[in-house]
């Protein structure tokens, strides 16, 4: 865990954008673009699909997928807690709603709450598609270096919305690392964000605020140290985004077909 990192839950960037720019897999060798069609083939499908069956199918491939590029697992299965606790804070009430066969009752204040089978199965499908959207940005993240990552950018967005986002993402790391030195710092003292928040209000109000602060002034110090450097407002990616070949072509054919035709078939098409 780097320098950045507040808890083995939250993902490291500073460990994502290592594997990203030293491991040499097969993965990190496709082009961008490819793995770029696919991450918008899986956030469409997982949208336009209930079905926990294909859903179930996704997500063993996604993490062969991440397993086959030799990523961490263990860290993957740790970062599952903040996916899986969002999806709990949205169908904590649903799934009592849900109309079905009843599997379990709860009484809370006199109201009978009651668990069907078909509140288990959203639940459960929620889930799936929380892990694999995660699953594969990570996969896509970890496996694309950052140069053909700004080039994508840089051919996607116009400007300055590139600018505006490239400078956020890098500007993010220092964020990160002044936090986590200040939560250091109040750790050393006795403190803590869960045994101490209570008690110590004000402290962690303070805390953010000097981050905010400062984060300001870091940021004017970037601008400054950039403008020397030549920077006028265009940060240019002189590196060429490999592009698909045959066979990217070929995959990025097939998923549009598959598209399609869960845009036909889906239960939310409205119409």
């Amino acid at each position: 865990m780097s320098s950045t990192a507040f808890s083995t839950h939250i993902p490291d960037l500073d460990l994502i954008t290592y594997y990203a720019e030293k491991q040499a897999s097969f993965f990190s060798k496709v082009s961008p673009w490819t793995k770029f069609g696919c991450l918008i083939f899986i956030v469409l499908a997982i949208t336009l699909t209930r079905n926990l069956f294909f859903l179930l199918g996704m997500y063993i491939i996604v993490v062969v997928l991440y397993g086959a590029a030799r990523l961490p697992l263990r860290k993957l299965v740790a970062w599952y807690a903040l996916p899986f606790l969002f999806v709990l804070s949205l169908t904590g009430i649903l799934i009592w709603t849900e109309p079905g066969t009843p599997l379990a009752a709860v009484s809370v204040w006199g109201f009978v709450l009651t668990l069907t089978d078909n509140g288990l199965i959203l639940i459960v499908t929620l889930t799936l598609k929380a892990f694999i959207s995660v699953t594969f940005s990570l996969f896509f993240l970890m496996t694309t270096r950052y140069r053909h990552f700004a080039g994508m950018i840089s051919h996607i967005f116009p400007a300055p919305l590139d600018q505006i986002f490239l400078m956020a993402y890098r500007f993010l790391f220092l964020t990160l690392s002044m936090i986590a030195s200040m939560l250091r710092a109040v750790r050393s003292r006795g403190g803590g964000l869960i045994h101490s928040i209570r008690m110590q209000g004000r402290l962690f109000a303070g805390i953010f605020a000097l981050v905010f602060i400062r984060s300001f002034e870091r940021g004017e110090r970037v601008h400054k140290a950039m403008t020397a450097r030549g920077y006028t407002g265009s940060y240019t990616s002189y590196e060429d985004v490999p592009r698909p070949a045959l066979p990217g072509f070929a995959l990025l054919i097939i998923l549009g077909i598959v598209s399609c035709v869960l845009v036909i078939t889906s239960p939310y098409r409205g119409w």
